[in-house]
This record gives C-alpha cells, sequence and structure tokens, in this order.
C-alpha cells in the first residue's frame, strides 16, 4: 500500500467520521462509493479505483476530489461550471477534451499533476479560466507546451510544471499571467532560455530551474523580473553565465548555481564581478577548468587567478556585457513609451477578464509590448498549505549551505488565505513624490493667490481714480 493511498484512506475515514457525527450535513444525491456534504458543496470520491469520472456528481458542485484514483479521460460535461476547486492528481489521464473546463468560471484551483501519461495540451484547454489561482502540471510526462495554453489566465499565482519531458519553451508562452508568483520548472530537460521566455512575468517571486539541461541563457533572458527573489540553476550544464543577465535582478535575494561545470577563465570575469557585489545568498561554483581551478570556488578566486583575455576574447572588454544591456533595455523602454497612448484606448477590451480593479489600468501592455503588472497591485502574500494541514513545503525557500533539498509536490497545496511569507515584503507601495526642491503646484493654492492679488490691484486703480476725481 502507497503512502498516497493511505493518506487518501485516512482522509476518507475522517469525512465518514465527521458525517456520522453530525458535524457535516450530507448531501442526497452523490455517486457511489462517494461522500458528499453540502456545506461546502463536496464531493469524495478519492482513493476507489475508478477508470472514470463518476456519474450523477451534483450539478451545483464547488469542491470535487478524484485523487487516487485510475481515471483515464476527461471530457466536457463531466464537472460542473459551478466547481472552484478540482482535484485529479495520481490517476492515469492520458486525454483532456479541449472544452472539459470552458464556462468554468469560478475555478480557482486544478490540480492535474502525477498523470505520468499526459503527454500532450490542446491549446485551449484552459481557456477562460479567469479566476484559476493554483494549476498543477507536475510529474505529468509532457512533452511540450503549446502557444496560448496559457492565455487569458491573469488571476494565476502559482503555477507547477516541474518533473515533466519539456525541452523548450516557446517565446511569450507565460505572457498573460500577470499575477504570476511562483514558477517551478526543475526536473525538465530545458537546454536554454530565450530573451523572451519569461516575458510578461513582472511579479514572478520564485523561479525554480534547477536539474534541467541547461547549457545556455539568453543576457536579456530575466529582463522583466524585476520583483525576483529566488533563482535556482543548480545541477544543470552551465559552463558560462552572463553577469548582464544577473543584473537585472534587483530584488534577488538567494542564488543557487552549484553543480554546474563551470569554465573559470576570461569568460568567467563579469560573472565573478557580479557575485563580487552580490549582497544576497549564494551558493559555491565549482571551478571544472583550467585544471590549475579545478575544484575552486569562482567566488573565492581573485581577479589576477583568473586567465587574463585579449581584447579580441570574449570578457576581454569588461564591462561591454553590461552596456549593451543598458543599451536593449533603454530601446525596450522607448518601445513601451511609444505605446502608452494605445495601451490607454485599447486595454479594456484586449483584456477582458482582468481580476477586480485592473480594468483600467494604465501599465498593462497589450500583444505589441511586453506586459507589465497591473499599476497599484499588491504583492501576492499568499502560502502554500500542505495536503496534511501543515505549511510550508514546496512554496518555502530554505537558505541551504550545502546540498539541495528537492520540493515534493505531493505535500503542498495552494492557499488562498496565508500569512505574508517574510517580513517586510508585503509593505502597499507609497505614490512617489516629486524631486527633492521641487515642490508640486496646489491648483487650489495658485487660484486663491491670483484672486487676491486681482483684488489688491483693483483697490490701487480705485485709489488712484479717487485721487484724480479731486
Amino acid at each position: 500500500m502507497t503512502q498516497s493511498s493511505v493518506l487518501s484512506g485516512t482522509g476518507l475515514g475522517v469525512l465518514q467520521l465527521l458525517v456520522l457525527c453530525g458535524c457535516l450535513e450530507v448531501s442526497s444525491s452523490c455517486p457511489k462509493d462517494c461522500i458528499c456534504y453540502s456545506s461546502p458543496s463536496t464531493v469524495s470520491c478519492q482513493a476507489h479505483n475508478f477508470l472514470s469520472v463518476p456519474e450523477e456528481i451534483p450539478a451545483q458542485s464547488e469542491r470535487v476530489f478524484l485523487q487516487n484514483n485510475k481515471i483515464q479521460r476527461l471530457l466536457r460535461g463531466h464537472f460542473s461550471p459551478t466547481t472552484a476547486t478540482l482535484w485529479l492528481y495520481s490517476n492515469n489521464i492520458s486525454y483532456i477534451q479541449a472544452s472539459t473546463f470552458h464556462g468554468f468560471t469560478r475555478l480557482e484551483e486544478l490540480d492535474l499533476g502525477d498523470n505520468r501519461h499526459l503527454r500532450a495540451l490542446a491549446p485551449d484547454t484552459f481557456q477562460g479560466l479567469t479566476r484559476l489561482h493554483a494549476l498543477h502540471l507536475y510529474h505529468c510526462g509532457l512533452l511540450s507546451l503549446p502557444p496560448g495554453v496559457f492565455e487569458g489566465l491573469s488571476s494565476l499565482q502559482y503555477l507547477y510544471l516541474q518533473d515533466n519531458q519539456l525541452e523548450f519553451l516557446e517565446e511569450d508562452l507565460f505572457v498573460d499571467l500577470l499575477n504570476l508568483s511562483h514558477l517551478f520548472l526543475h526536473g525538465n530537460k530545458l537546454w536554454s532560455l530565450h530573451q523572451n521566455t519569461f516575458r510578461g512575468l513582472g511579479v514572478l517571486d520564485r523561479l525554480l530551474l534547477h536539474q534541467n539541461s541547461l547549457r545556455w541563457v539568453h543576457r536579456l533572458a530575466f529582463h522583466d523580473l524585476r520583483r525576483l527573489t529566488t533563482l535556482y540553476l543548480f545541477n544543470n550544464s552551465l559552463a558560462e553565465l552572463s553577469g548582464a543577465c544577473l543584473a537585472v535582478l534587483p530584488a534577488l535575494e538567494y542564488l543557487r548555481l552549484n553543480d554546474n561545470p563551470w569554465e573559470c577563465d576570461c569568460k568567467a570575469l563579469p560573472l565573478w564581478d557580479w557575485l563580487r557585489r552580490f549582497r544576497g545568498s549564494t551558493s559555491s561554483l565549482g571551478c571544472v577548468s583550467p585544471p590549475k581551478l579545478q575544484g575552486r570556488d569562482l567566488k573565492g578566486l581573485k581577479k589576477e587567478d583568473l586567465p587574463s583575455c585579449t581584447a579580441g576574447e570574449p570578457g576581454g572588454g569588461g564591462g561591454v556585457g553590461e552596456a549593451e544591456l543598458g543599451e536593449a533595455l533603454a530601446k525596450e523602454e522607448d518601445h513601451r513609451l511609444n505605446h502608452r497612448n494605445h495601451r490607454h484606448r485599447h486595454n479594456h477590451h484586449q483584456h477582458p477578464h482582468l481580476p477586480h480593479g485592473d480594468q483600467h489600468s494604465e501599465d498593462l501592455y497589450i500583444s505589441s509590448a511586453p506586459p507589465r503588472p497591473p499599476k497599484g497591485s499588491r504583492k501576492n502574500c499568499t502560502r502554500h498549505r500542505g495536503r496534511k494541514g501543515k505549511a510550508g513545503g514546496q512554496g518555502e525557500v530554505n537558505e541551504v549551505q550545502g546540498e539541495e533539498k528537492d520540493y515534493d509536490p505531493g505535500e503542498v497545496k495552494y492557499d488562498s488565505s496565508g500569512s505574508p511569507r517574510r517580513r517586510n515584503k508585503c509593505v502597499p507601495r507609497t505614490s512617489v513624490g516629486p524631486p527633492s526642491g521641487v515642490q508640486r503646484v496646489n491648483s487650489n493654492a495658485a487660484c486663491h493667490s491670483t484672486g487676491t492679488f486681482l483684488v489688491l490691484l483693483l483697490a490701487v486703480h480705485l485709489s488712484v481714480t479717487a485721487v484724480i476725481l479731486r
């Protein structure tokens, strides 16, 4: 008997006990071998070896738990659009009809993880899920993700894609995920990150890319990730990494680069210089070459330890990478400003399903420019919850000094009512004041001063006229 089966059986026993003691109100209509109750409307059919989705699931069900079965296909009509939470992890799902979740505007959490035969998804599988906060697709054997598969998921905060077979990510794949804070991509077969791979993820807090096959990272790959605090790149195949691609991460606190075959030659100088100035937490970077530096930590080397570069070699220009980066970012900012008026006119039509309060934000992007987080939006402060009711797990960051600890997706679920992760990370933004020494114009005061001046001028004029008449 597996651990998941034991846990599922325990959960079912608890539900039965609550029903017997009268703590839960049992629903009159319920599928065979399932437990249903109406406050909140819940159907629990976990761990019953179902080969298909049970019939007679109550139409008004808000929570449906079907994990740890042997369900193979998901079709339109299996579930009700009233569903808010749907757990289908640890089944044998290999096919999801494209229209299965169409119209599910109340769905907030969808867990399809640990379905090892789910190799592909239709581009419109998740179309219209405008309230979805958490999407679990871990350990599914996914070979690729089609363009547009996450289109319109503007409320999504947690996306679990770890432990699949992904080798490549389409550019702008995540461009609609304006509120995504956690992106888990570790344990795949990714070998490169391109300039627009993560474009649009302006509020992303944690990006886990460890245990892939990364060999190349574009120097602008992280250019939109201004709020990223955690970046894991350990256990890849990186021989070099541009210091410029890390220089665009002003909020970075935790960086893991260990277990990569670092070449500590002249090309490593920009990275060495960036690490020297970085004040966050980093791991070691073991050199594999040149032979005289093999086994040494790049961070612990002195500048003169690194082989010198001639003017024609990469890295020989010192700050050339940063200069090129600044030029590229300046051009991107000009591009954004040129489309500002266009965004004002079309934001509402381009983003009809944005979270409450975001429809009139002036900083939203359309397809012609990289998206930013909605203006005035608050930093996501939610935490995960364990399936056993314990906080922590996959969403937590542990500052480790040695070996990295992998995440267990089976121990983590999304919680919309958790406490902030860290102190001082969720303070509402304050408005930006004028530059030092510049006073802000007060229209009421200006009008009052003008009126006083006119009254005095009129009084002087009357006095002069009276003297002349005398």
